[in-house]
């Protein structure tokens, strides 16, 4: 199971639902609900996918008859993240730009020096690239090399850290950094954990959480009322935290 990031796209093979609301169309997804309660739930992603999970038995019309009752308030949290995704602007990795790491934005400063080998360092709150010529692309890779090396050592870290919490975990388990395009992390049915080097942008306790996230899975592989009962145990409030990392899921990937 795994920690996943919010997505822009919807799968083709699930089509959307839609109804108007005044003269704004609002489509959304339809998923099944694991439980058998008959309840609808609502969710509206910061990349403005609406999910809707619904009990099977519900036919098509009786779903979007449910999500009309509550298109105020879908369209409002529609309008906030359009609002929040207009300051989002592609990277040109240039001097000046700003940059995430562990929940701070760091202004990007390109040095060109033809005598100085190309790294990337973190003083004084800059991001600081030295390349032998100009080119985004090059300052682009640096960055990236960076972040993974950084990744490595802070998601080591914090896994020893969180060891001490998750009391049925007996050997520390194999880690992994891998880009994803979907995914903050994962954990293999043998205990592997895959971890995003994007999520070394965010702020520790969005990244204590991933990887809380995943330690549960080497108990509970499924995410059931057990999984649940373990992440309130070991970290108290995970909710708000996973929100915030939703949150923020938008301006860390292109940052």
């Amino acid at each position: 199971m795994s920690v996943r990031i919010p997505r822009t796209v919807i799968e083709a093979n699930r089509p959307a639902l839609s109804f108007w609301y005044g003269d704004e169309p609002i489509s959304f997804e339809r998923v099944g609900r694991s439980s058998q309660k008959s309840q609808v739930l609502i969710k509206v992603h910061p990349d403005c996918r609406v999910l809707v999970a619904a009990p099977l038995s519900a036919s098509d019309e009786e779903v979007v008859q449910a999500v009309k009752k509550r298109a105020r308030w879908v369209w409002l949290q529609l309008r906030d993240f359009r609002q929040q995704l207009e300051h989002i602007t592609p990277r040109r990795y240039i001097s000046g730009e700003s940059h995430y790491y562990l929940g701070k934005q760091h202004m990007l400063k390109v040095i060109e020096s033809e005598d100085e080998i190309p790294r990337v360092k973190l003083l004084r709150g800059k991001l600081e690239v030295v390349v032998r010529q100009r080119d985004s692309a090059v300052v682009n890779q640096l960055l990236d090399k960076w972040y993974r090396l950084r990744a490595r050592e802070v998601f080591s870290r914090r896994l020893n850290a969180m060891m001490e919490q998750t009391l049925w975990v007996e050997t520390l388990p194999p880690i992994r950094v891998l880009a994803m395009q979907t995914q903050w992390g994962s954990c293999s049915p043998l205990g592997r954990i895959t971890l995003n080097p994007q999520l070394v942008k965010a702020p520790r306790e969005c990244i204590d959480y991933v990887i809380l996230h995943e330690l549960c899975h080497i108990a509970e592989h499924n995410h059931s009322e057990r999984f649940y009962r373990l992440m309130n145990q070991v970290m108290p409030g995970w909710e708000k935290i996973k929100v915030q990392l939703d949150n923020m899921a938008n301006r860390l990937l292109s940052a």
